[in-house]
């Protein structure tokens, strides 16, 4: 008996090592990744790259407790897929495309994105509504991008002043403050992201996805094989 409860102490100590430091599962609860990523995928995500961190909360609890995160051996890079506490809410797990780091500027024309002045190739990105929303020369009173206001450019501030006006498809350019990242998903009018509640601490970043090793379609009620073992870049 004693044997046994050992043999099952250590493998649940096994599973909580490689879960916090080296892979997680995760599953795409919505689709602002589309179509690069589809709701009932199934994704193994790489906890090493970026460095991990230990639980910042007790298990069955939800108390927060000290987190400590231990370095890795890479960094977010544009264009990367990464798995994230959500920022306004660290029980939820989010997975956006970082599409640039700490120190860039990125703004947005009538959706489409430029980092540091030049425009970007986004061969994943889609979008689905047609409709644009203007603009930022004029004050319409919305509240979701307030936050920006704070991370203008000296140039945008002195442009738009107290009548900037971002909006999902016309906004900034907004600098990168160090250790932070901004993430949009790749389906680009249906995406909570970085344009609505801020930059993404380093700290809360967990992961980048590696294999796409389950997918299943709920319409259909059946896996989608083409999708299984697919590799994620």
């Amino acid at each position: 008996m004693k044997e046994w409860i050992k043999s099952i102490g250590l493998a649940l100590l096994l599973f909580l090592f490689i879960r916090t430091f080296l892979v997680q599962a995760f599953k795409i609860p919505t689709g602002s990744m589309e179509k690069t990523l589809l709701v009932g995928d199934f994704l193994l995500v790489n906890k090493l790259a970026y460095g991990a961190s230990t639980p910042s909360r007790m298990p069955f609890t939800g108390t927060e407790i000290p987190s400590i995160h231990i370095p890795g051996y890479d960094s977010p890079e544009r264009g990367d897929i990464v798995v994230f506490e959500y920022p306004l809410d660290r029980s939820l797990d989010y997975v956006k495309r970082c599409v640039a780091v700490a120190g860039d500027t990125v703004e947005m024309h009538d959706k489409v994105l430029y980092i540091n002045g030049a425009p970007q190739n986004e061969p994943y990105k889609q979008n689905g509504d047609p409709n644009i929303q203007q603009s930022r020369g004029r004050s319409s009173g919305s509240s979701r991008f307030a936050w920006q206001k704070n991370w203008l450019t000296e140039d945008a501030m002195r442009r738009y002043g107290d009548s900037y006006s971002p909006t999902r498809d016309n906004f900034g350019p907004i600098q990168i403050p160090e250790g932070h990242y901004f993430c949009l998903g790749d389906n680009r009018d249906f995406s909570s992201d970085s344009r609505y509640w801020g930059f993404v601490p380093g700290k809360l970043i967990k992961g980048r996805p590696v294999i796409l090793y389950f997918s299943w379609n709920r319409r259909m009620f059946m896996p989608r094989f083409d999708r299984i073992g697919v590799i994620i870049d």
